[in-house]
């Protein structure tokens, strides 16, 4: 499952080259870019390596407006709002040829925001998400984390996921229309929970700017996502593996 994402990679390459000035307009964030490894769409049984990217929302100052504490900041006691982003890889039958029949899916963007509840060593959060490429439904994670901070270098994180889905969702990446000239037979997908799993992240920071990052997680199939012909052709157990460089900007404007 490729993710790619050219706006991704323009914003780094125009942060890199913007000057910082002292003012006290700021945006606080950091940029991932890397390697991973994924099934070639969901449900799939397999593996294909793709382009990791990742963006990490650290602080706003606008104004009146001063949110967060910076991406290398521990995040204060209690709940706060954050972003959320993910990108879902396309899907086609001139790479999958068993889909051979299926519209294929164009590379989507999900963006929205979502709530934290921080303590020291765990988290909790909820976030929901709107397709706005590749499919127009909306898709949320539930999840919490045991967070380990061995020393001032080290980030280690693990805990369990919940991931969710409209009709719309489930329709696009599980459904087989009626009349489909594939070889699976018709079904109505609808949403709900549609999977749930485990994700362990680890980041180790170089400097005050760059840091290295892994992940690995493990999603199992859950409801009409796991009973879809789709996926009884594939596989219900879903690993993804990522690593990558990361970087921290702060733009002054």
């Amino acid at each position: 499952m490729r993710a790619f994402s050219v706006g991704c990679i323009s914003a780094f390459l125009l942060a890199s080259a913007l000057p910082v000035f002292a003012q006290e307009r700021s945006f606080n964030f950091a940029l991932r870019g890397g390697v991973a490894a994924a099934p070639e769409y969901f449900g799939s049984d397999q593996t294909e390596a793709g382009v990791d990217l990742g963006f990490t929302f650290g602080s706003l100052t606008l104004g009146g407006l001063d949110v967060g504490n910076g991406v290398r900041g521990i995040p204060d006691n209690g709940v706060s709002l954050r972003g959320a982003f993910r990108v879902i890889g396309d899907r086609t039958a001139e790479d999958s040829p068993e889909l051979a029949g299926l519209e294929d899916i164009d590379v989507a963007v999900e963006l929205g925001f979502g709530l934290t509840y921080q303590q020291t060593n765990w988290m909790a959060f909820g976030e929901v998400r709107k397709g706005v490429t590749g499919h127009s439904g909306i898709t949320g994670t539930l999840g919490a984390d045991y967070i380990y901070r061995p020393n001032d270098r080290w980030l280690i994180t693990a805990g369990p996921r919940v991931n969710f889905g409209d009709d719309e969702f489930a329709s696009t990446y599980f459904g087989v229309p009626t009349g489909s000239t594939s070889g699976f037979g018709s079904y109505d997908a609808t949403g709900g929970a549609l999977g749930a799993g485990i994700e362990v992240s680890g980041t180790y920071f170089l400097d005050d700017k760059w840091a290295l990052e892994g992940g690995l997680s493990y999603e199992k199939l859950l409801g009409d996502a796991a009973d879809s012909p789709i996926t009884l052709n594939g596989s219900e157990d879903q690993w993804r593996v990522r690593l990558g460089l990361s970087r921290v900007f702060t733009l002054n404007f």
